[in-house]
């Protein structure tokens, strides 16, 4: 098994509610940041896991138990 990607907590927040399906206007507003504020903390955390879309980003997050759907 790999090892678990080491993210920030506000990555692991940002990729939850990705995960939820909301786009960085909507994550932007649910963590009171701005939108370019959420599109670097997205590029970070592809980068990071080494994807290149957040749908991979969400699956790598899922299968490592970086967030959880419930």
């Amino acid at each position: 098994r790999a090892a678990r990607p080491a993210l920030t907590a506000r990555e692991v927040q940002v990729l939850g509610l990705i995960a939820l399906g909301h786009r960085n206007k909507q994550v932007a507003a649910a963590l009171a940041i701005s939108e370019e504020t959420v599109g670097v903390h997205v590029k970070n955390l592809l980068a990071k896991l080494n994807v290149n879309d957040r749908t991979a980003a969400v699956h790598l997050g899922l299968r490592h138990g970086i967030i959880h759907i419930s």
